[in-house]
């Protein structure tokens, strides 16, 4: 998908997006180590945790490859959004852009292929999971439709 011709400049009143910015699904094992990095310098809105090890990206992109995608400039990873589908709901996962990309509608731009993906697939509705301190994360959710509910999470490992 060309970035360009999906999102207009005047939809976000934003510069235009570089014409060399491309959206595309993860190929494993080869875009790991940049998304990793990714990852790791996003701040504190990305938790790492023993399923973001390879084995088990590997095992995500088994499942469903296709909600699984990168933003890409000039050969260099620049944002992540990772989804899931179960058959019922959906859940996305550490969407993530570089800093020095931040601000100029990549988010949302991987946002929106996410969930035109997940609704091509029967998702009636995702949820996700935001750090209270996130505002920045907060932000571009809300300006963008998304929802905050009045839910507690919890979480176990199971392993």
């Amino acid at each position: 998908m060309d970035a360009g011709r999906h999102w207009s400049a005047a939809m976000m009143n934003k510069p235009p997006l570089p014409n060399n910015l491309k959206i595309r699904e993860f190929q494993f094992p080869s875009d790991y180590p940049q998304v990793l990095e990714l990852w790791k310098h996003a701040g504190p809105g990305i938790q790492l945790r023993k399923s973001d090890e390879s084995e088990e990206i590997q095992k995500k992109v088994e499942h469903d490859p296709d909600l699984f995608l990168v933003a890409e400039m000039d050969g260099s990873i620049i944002g992540t959004v990772m989804g899931g589908f179960d058959g019922r709901r959906g859940m996305v996962y550490h969407l993530a852009v570089a800093h020095s990309n931040r601000q100029k509608g990549i988010g949302k731009l991987l946002m929106n292929e996410l969930e035109k993906r997940m609704a091509q697939k029967g998702c009636l509705r995702s949820y996700l999971l935001v750090t209270r301190d996130n505002i920045e994360a907060i932000q571009l959710y809300e300006s963008t439709g998304w929802e905050q509910m009045d839910l507690l999470v919890y979480g176990k490992d199971l392993t």
